[in-house]
């Protein structure tokens, strides 16, 4: 299966994330897991929220921003992957001047009933 990142059409999440499924089982041929983009624009916040099930990966792109993490707040960049284990609070902020991209890699697949804003 192979997916073009110009083709997909994005969408906003719970946490208010513009984000472009990749690859995803209500979409594509994946089983178990999901990949999307999400992009955040200067000075943008997500929504803190968790994922009761679900195990994320982060893998930072493009731009820089911070990520809160549980009680922890650490800076992101380019090059950086950040596991999220389930349950775990979470948001980022793009303190940044350009859009801050990063791709999110979860198991199970992404899904909003999952999704618990805090």
């Amino acid at each position: 299966m192979k997916t073009s990142r110009q083709d997909i059409k994005p969408y906003i999440t719970k946490d208010h994330s513009e984000i472009r499924e990749l690859l995803h089982p209500s979409l594509h041929g994946a089983r178990n897991q999901s990949l999307a983009e999400a992009v955040i624009a200067p000075g943008a916040r997500t929504e803190r929220h968790r994922h009761r099930i679900t195990e994320e990966i982060y893998h930072i792109t493009r731009g820089y921003g911070e990520m809160t993490l549980g009680e922890d707040q650490f800076a992101i960049a380019v090059g950086d992957s950040i596991l999220i284990a389930p349950g775990t609070p979470h948001c980022v902020t793009n303190t940044g001047a350009e859009p801050l991209h990063i791709l999110c890699s979860c198991a199970p697949a992404y899904s909003h009933q999952d999704t618990e804003l805090l």
